[in-house]
């Protein structure tokens, strides 16, 4: 089964300097039918104005995932980590037993992003924050693994978590097809132009919960940027 999530209806918070479409409860906007998807707790759509961000402020015991879209997303934390995470690339943060860090749009221009929060399998890890670059070049077979808890793909260069879920992603040219194969459920994102979703069209901001389909079916109606959370 496949339930569309448009851009449209997402819970909505503008701060100003922060324009987030929420598609679980999050902050002040609550939804007693929208806490979560298994594990997935979190996917905010932020739209971050330039000189702004989240200033230091704590977590713990969370798998905090950050798909930068546009611009890019200056991360420092309280274990003295620091990084300029851009466009296509991912930062993952294991709160663990406690964190405190900012997130800063130090560009010219207004940064957009994901943030997606899982739960971790493990309590009380050590905290730990990582990076990767990813290639930027349309995909013709499958997704790249971004990110994982699944030992196959941390070795293969996937960023590490503490949860048997991956995050695929990638950019898909239009008129292609390609298949995602899942272990759990998915929740897939268009990050980036018009696709059918196993018949079922998305456009750009849009979410599905994908339940009993696999593989999954990605045909790109436009060149199109997505990303599917397979997670328990």
């Amino acid at each position: 089964m496949i339930t569309l999530y448009p851009y449209a209806a997402l819970g909505h918070a503008n701060h100003g300097w922060l324009d987030a479409r929420h598609h679980f409860s999050f902050g002040m906007y609550h939804n007693p039918a929208r806490r979560g998807f298994g594990t997935l707790l979190v996917i905010n759509d932020d739209r971050i104005a330039a000189g702004r961000g989240f200033a230091p402020h704590p977590h713990r015991d969370m798998e905090i995932i950050t798909y930068v879209r546009e611009g890019a997303i200056t991360h420092r934390d309280s274990m003295g980590n620091a990084g300029r995470t851009q466009a296509g690339d991912v930062q993952v943060m294991s709160a663990g037993t406690g964190i405190e860090h900012s997130e800063q749009n130090i560009e010219t221009v207004e940064t957009r992003l994901f943030q997606i929060w899982i739960q971790p399998s493990t309590l009380g890890v050590k905290p730990r924050w990582d990076a990767a670059t990813f290639p930027k070049h349309f995909v013709s077979d499958t997704l790249p693994v971004l990110v994982s808890g699944r030992e196959e793909d941390i070795a293969a260069g996937a960023l590490m978590i503490h949860q048997d879920a991956a995050i695929y992603g990638g950019n898909i040219e239009a008129d292609s097809t390609l298949h995602v194969p899942v272990q759990h459920q998915a929740y897939v994102l268009v990050s980036r132009g018009e696709i059918s979703l196993n018949g079922t069209a998305m456009s750009q901001g849009d979410g599905a919960e994908v339940v009993g389909v696999n593989p999954l079916i990605v045909s790109a109606t436009t060149d199109a940027e997505i990303l599917v959370i397979d997670a328990p």
